[in-house]
């Protein structure tokens, strides 16, 4: 049989065929799909889930005069597919290649770009508001999965566009999943409407009948509008969406093309907010990412056949050592409990959840709740530690003000995937940190240069009598040795691991060890280089410092984070309050932009972040002339 894929460059050419052509090229994209991330690593299992939905939405639509905003963005692949970019697959997530998420500068199908959850229904009832205001005539859909609908924002959206009353289609893509699996009342409330075809079947008959029902006279009226609202919770399923203002259609297959198109049809000859509850099974199609689909929601690149991955892992990472170090630290606090945002197994918090379920909320994708539940679990007498990526620490920036910090709350940050996190890209990239928390009054914030120094540091927050975060990066630890002990550091309290007199070097979390190494190049080409662990970006180690600042001949300060209001600008506030000249000092990090996806090596090679790049700037700053590719091969850490 002739392969349809290879014809497919536009939503166009999907309307040249029939349904069961779709269903054949669903099988195709699904083959294309596994085959690709085989090479290239990305979002395996939620793509896998959403073929036919995004086949069906672009047969149905007629995109990009109709609108298809996707929420999260990891599920659509196939809408890149089908929108003349299957050819670039090769280079997805990889440095100058396609992004893993919508982006509006590859293709005008991508209406809104995105990364994080719970955002696509505040941006289509935009869409639906501006396309009102302007009285133009298009279709306005907003795709969002059942794990995103954990999130505030998302029922904040429902509410404000089920009480405008507006044109615009909400796709609830249910497959019972987040990341890892689905928690709280709502996924229980979704899995009683997939689990009752019953009361489904009788949806469209009861209606039918009650409004059948004559009204004769006013009181009689009234009588039969009560019996309507009751018939209604007892037998319309998705009353929670009808009350809302929403106009409920499902659950139907989303597996099922014909089934979906017809449902889009009917749901386009309906006024106001209508809301299309799909169930789809997250990694379908694959046998390992149907068995597996939490381990197969993002993956490196990995054998068809066995399904494991290709890349050689020999060390534990970050979040390993933070869910055995929470193990660690429960065995003599009783008090310890954990939190996070449905991302157990993406923070290490797993490990300390398997042993203490009853200590662990995993809140949903719910970043906001998250940090306010952990004030309230402080303020009742635990020590809550709170563990979320620094990307989603963002959203939850008022209530580490407004809920930890103003009342200094003991609650632990345990911020995962801090600076440079690689293919994700922009939206991802956790290099904003340092900047928001330091600005905040009773913070401490702290990052480790190995697994060593990280465990000691969740520990002295956990003993911390206010709030403290500790940042640390994504992947691979060094592969230091480990104390048995766990110590309580001292607050504010640096460490010199070298000493020299020409130049310093100033450095924090993941940059340690590549200024490390440069010291070492640059002692034995002329340039005596001592190196400091600040460890503390908050509070500063501020005699240390100055003095530092006072007895070397030039400073250079490095830090995976952005150089706008970060480590480097702290310090630089220091000398300044003590009128200290800084024209000696100079600052690498991430430069005034938003980085790019790409490997983590060479985004860090971008920004001068390893060894190679310290020993670069090192060259600028003393004119030197060293011909640094001869002192380091061309390599990143």
């Amino acid at each position: 049989m002739q392969k349809i894929l290879p014809n497919i460059d536009s939503p166009e050419d999907l309307k040249k065929l029939n349904i069961n052509e779709m269903n054949n090229l669903a099988l195709e994209i699904r083959q294309f799909l596994v085959e690709s991330l085989a090479k290239t690593g990305g979002h395996l299992a939620s793509n896998l889930g959403a073929v036919e939905l995004s086949l069906a939405l672009h047969y149905y639509l007629n995109s990009p005069e109709d609108k298809i905003v996707w929420d999260v963005g990891h599920q659509a692949y196939t809408h890149k597919i089908v929108t003349g970019r299957k050819d670039c697959f090769g280079s997805l997530r990889q440095k100058g290649g396609i992004s893993g998420y919508p982006k509006c500068s590859e293709s005008e199908h991508d209406i809104i770009e995105t990364g994080h959850s719970g955002t696509s229904i505040s941006s289509a009832l935009g869409l639906a508001l501006a396309r009102d205001h302007q009285h133009v005539n298009n279709e306005i859909y907003a795709v969002i999965g059942d794990g995103a609908m954990t999130g505030g924002m998302a029922f904040e959206a429902l509410n404000h566009a089920g009480h405008l009353k507006t044109n615009m289609k909400v796709v609830l893509n249910d497959n019972e999943m987040s990341i890892s699996g689905n928690v709280g009342a709502l996924s229980h409330y979704l899995s009683n409407l997939r689990s009752d075809p019953t009361v489904n079947r009788l949806k469209e008959d009861i209606e039918f009948i009650i409004n059948r029902i004559p009204k004769i006279g006013s009181s009689v009226s009234k009588t039969i509008e009560r019996i309507k609202n009751g018939l209604k919770y007892v037998f319309i399923s998705g009353i929670l969406f009808e009350e809302m203002g929403f106009k409920y259609l499902g659950p139907i297959d989303g597996h099922n093309i014909q089934e979906l198109v017809s449902t889009f049809e009917k749901a386009g000859n309906l006024d106001g907010p209508v809301l299309i509850h799909t169930i789809t099974k997250k990694g379908k199609g694959y046998q390992p990412a149907e068995d597996q689909p939490s381990k197969y929601h993002g993956v490196s690149q990995f054998d068809i056949k066995s399904g494991e991955s290709i890349a050689k892992k020999q060390k534990p990472t970050y979040s390993q050592i933070f869910g055995q170090t929470m193990l660690k630290m429960a065995e003599e606090r009783s008090d310890l409990v954990g939190i996070t945002a449905a991302m157990p197994a993406g923070t290490g918090l797993q490990i300390f959840a398997d042993k203490y379920p009853e200590r662990t909320y995993d809140v949903g994708i719910a970043e906001q709740h998250a940090v306010t539940l952990a004030a309230g679990l402080a303020r009742g007498g635990l020590r809550p530690v709170v563990a979320l990526y620094s990307t989603f620490l963002q959203r939850a920036y008022d209530q580490v003000i407004h809920d930890l910090c103003i009342q200094k709350l003991p609650v632990t940050l345990a911020i995962d995937r801090a600076g440079i996190v690689g293919n994700d890209g922009e939206t991802h990239q956790g290099v904003f940190d340092f900047s928001f928390l330091r600005a905040i009054p009773n913070m401490v914030i702290m990052a480790p240069r190995d697994e060593n120094e990280q465990q000691h540091m969740l520990y002295t927050a956990l003993n911390h009598p206010g709030p403290a975060a500790v940042r640390y990066p994504r992947g691979e630890v060094k592969g230091v040795s480990l104390d048995d002990q766990l110590i309580n550091m001292e607050i504010a309290k640096a460490e010199t691991l070298k000493k020299g007199e020409e130049l310093l070097v100033l450095a924090i979390g993941s940059t340690v060890y590549p200024a490390l190494e440069a010291a070492e190049i640059l002692d034995k080409n002329g340039i005596n280089t001592g190196v400091i662990d600040a460890r503390f970006v908050k509070p500063l180690d501020e005699e240390l410092i100055l003095d530092a600042l006072n007895n070397y001949k030039k400073v250079l300060i490095v830090e995976e984070q952005a150089l706008a209001g970060g480590f480097g600008s702290a310090v630089l506030e220091l000398a300044n309050k003590n009128n200290l000249n800084t024209t000696n000092i100079y600052l690498l990090g991430i430069s005034d932009e938003f980085v790019r996806h790409g490997d983590m090596g060479e985004m860090r090679a971008d920004y001068q972040l390893d060894t190679k790049g310290i020993l670069q700037k090192a060259n600028e700053i003393f004119a030197a002339g060293l011909e640094v590719e001869s002192l380091w091969p061309a390599k990143s850490d």
